[in-house]
């Protein structure tokens, strides 16, 4: 028995270890299958991640500036002669893009660096100089126009000179002015990419881009992304903002600008305008509106109640008119008061 049972426990042992190989590349298969698995998901993952940079890098400008038509460049060359005098007048790209030079004639710089432009004529004009030293300055920029209209400073024509931000362009153009919009739309040509912004979209005839930005998130840098890398013949309008207005008895009547604000409430606009007079009827306050179709509507406003917290302040939108009728019986009562009191100041001056 005991040598059955020896028997039987070495039989057992042999098998054990007969097992372990087995289940060891079972193990080596479950971890080749993990990295396999793992493998699969990062390059789903990085996917989009492929996408977004190829977005971004199809949206980027290149940091340094490519000259193009209408560039005007002083090209200055040491020992050579016709590069070499104060009298050498700027040279002017062409529409295709070329300039012509001294001894070289036609020369292709559209699309080229000013470095690059330097050294390419570097290159071509040791036929003709031994060791020549070109020098490139760019004095005008006016290949790559934007134009910036609207509620700014200096609207017009803005030549870029280089990578330029939104925030860049909107201050070569002076600012925004006081009665800016809050809302910058940015129009760009199809055929020049998208606009790297949410709220991007092709006109019906697929020729132009638009988006827009809002001014408040603009200015207070809340997305980053906001402030885009704008191209050449971008086109970048910001609309005046919409007014809301207050007239009647109040200290200050007039029209006042929404800015970065999309509404107003009555109290804000009773603000603005400096609050009520004293001759007001607070209580026959109306709102009046222009519908869609061109008519008008009234909505009453119980100014009083509004002031004492026992109403709801109600929003103005663009172009609503805040009307505070006068109140006659109170205009006869000061009128009475004031009469009285110089009469009184006259008696008084009379003693």
């Amino acid at each position: 028995m005991l040598l059955r049972n020896g028997s039987q426990g070495s039989e057992m042992t042999d098998r054990r270890h007969e097992a372990r190989p087995a289940r060891l590349w079972l193990t080596v298969d479950a971890l080749a299958w993990v990295v396999v698995a793992c493998c699969l998901a990062m390059c789903c993952a990085l996917t989009p991640i492929r996408r977004i940079c190829a977005d971004e890098k199809q949206n980027a400008l290149p940091a340094k500036y490519l000259l193009g038509p209408g560039d005007e460049l002083s090209i200055r060359g040491v020992g050579i002669d016709e590069l070499d005098s104060k009298d050498t007048r700027p040279f002017i790209a062409d529409v295709g893009g070329d300039i012509n030079m001294p001894l070289l004639g036609k020369v292709k710089v559209a699309g080229l660096t000013v470095e690059q432009l330097e050294a390419k004529l570097t290159k071509e004009l040791k036929v003709y100089v031994r060791e020549p030293q070109v020098a490139v300055t760019v004095v005008e920029y006016r290949s790559q126009p934007v134009s910036v209209l609207g509620s700014v400073n200096t609207p017009g024509v803005i030549f870029l000179t280089g990578s330029n931000t939104l925030e860049q362009v909107l201050s070569k153009a002076g600012g925004l002015r006081l009665d800016a919009g809050n809302t910058i739309y940015v129009t760009r040509r199809s055929a020049v990419g998208t606009i790297p912004l949410a709220s991007d979209e092709t006109d019906p005839s697929g020729e132009f881009n638009t988006a827009k930005v809002e001014v408040k998130d603009l200015l207070d840098a809340k997305n980053p992304a906001d402030n885009i890398i704008i191209r050449p013949t971008d086109v970048i309008s910001i609309p005046k903002a919409d007014l809301v207005y207050v007239m009647g008895s109040v200290r200050k009547p007039g029209g006042f600008a929404l800015n970065e604000k999309r509404d107003i409430t009555v109290l804000q606009a009773l603000s603005m305008a400096e609050g009520l007079e004293k001759t007001s009827a607070p209580k026959r306050a109306r709102i009046i509106r222009r519908n869609p179709d061109g008519s008008r509507i009234e909505i009453a406003v119980n100014l009083s109640a509004v002031l004492n917290g026992k109403s709801r302040d109600v929003p103005l939108l663009g172009d609503d008119i805040l009307f505070v009728p006068n109140s006659s019986t109170k205009t006869i009562a000061y009128r009475g008061i004031e009469a009285a009191i110089q009469t009184g100041s006259g008696i008084a001056i009379f003693h």
